[in-house]
């Protein structure tokens, strides 16, 4: 297993692969679980070659809070990935490393959707984002970039800013990972206890029950029957439950057969921030 922690030594060691052109990404922030494998196994699967990049990107963190309790164990991170497929490239880098003396953010424009949902909470969160992916994607140059869709907001804005850097890179997204109770794998589940883990499946069930109504029942009324059913879950936190258009991602008041619709949802549970989200149609 190949472990890089300086850009030039990654680039030396990518300029002797024999088909650059053959180059599967996979970033993560660590805290490594069966999501984030089971992306690297659709690259290891698709790819001569698999780099999987190890970086907790503090420009992504609007809350210093959250940033500073992310879980973080490079070592059984590295241990795991060494056991799952032993020929993967790893790059962990400093926040210097990949950022230089100035560790800040590129503003973009994402098209507007970069203020929805995540955005409107978490100001800031998208131009980190877009910057640490485009410091990778030029370094790395791969031809596929993997992303789970629990983070489907983030997808799309991906997928914008490979339009907007003109980026030869196939973005691909994969089906979302899910414990045996429904729960989403987040690396965040790890700051939760066994309690608040079983009872976390609320999240799932609601966007199930979402899904059934979607068509005999209106936005506004599934919305407000799901908002309705945190608020009365003692556990849970509700910061938002929306239905939006998949390619606005704006809240719809109303659904055209024409458009593709997704049900999302944030909350927290004994503090920790989770987002889940399914597809309506």
């Amino acid at each position: 297993m190949h472990i890089f922690t300086k850009s030039k030594h990654l680039k030396a060691h990518l300029n002797l692969i024999k088909d650059p052109g053959n180059i599967g990404f996979v970033p993560t922030m660590g805290a490594l679980h069966k999501g984030h494998l089971s992306l690297i196994d659709i690259s290891l699967k698709q790819n001569k070659t698999t780099i999987v990049s190890i970086f907790v990107n503090p420009t992504q963190f609007n809350n210093k809070e959250d940033l500073n309790k992310y879980p973080r164990d490079l070592q059984k991170d590295l241990s795991l990935l060494e056991n799952f497929n032993d020929q993967i490239i790893i790059f962990c880098p400093s926040p210097g490393e990949l950022y230089g003396s100035s560790v800040t953010s590129e503003s973009f424009n994402f098209g507007g959707i970069e203020n929805e949902m995540e955005g409107a909470f978490r100001p800031g969160h998208f131009d980190g984002v877009g910057t640490v992916l485009s410091l990778f994607f030029n370094l790395i140059q791969p031809r596929n970039a993997y992303f789970g869709e629990k983070d489907f907001q983030q997808l799309q804005i991906i997928k914008k800013l490979v339009e907007i850097k003109k980026f030869d890179i196939n973005i691909i997204g994969c089906p979302i990972y899910r414990e045996p109770n429904g729960l989403a794998f987040s690396s965040r589940n790890a700051r939760l206890s066994t309690e608040s883990r079983n009872s976390a499946d609320f999240i799932y069930r609601i966007l199930k029950q979402a899904k059934e109504n979607f068509g005999t029942k209106n936005a506004i009324q599934i919305t407000e029957e799901c908002t309705k059913a945190f608020h009365n879950h003692h556990s849970f936190d509700l910061e938002y439950f929306i239905i939006a258009e998949v390619d606005t991602l704006k809240a719809a008041s109303e659904i055209k057969s024409s458009k593709k619709y997704r049900a999302f949802i944030a909350a927290f549970i004994e503090g920790v921030r989770l987002i889940d989200n399914i597809a309506l149609n």
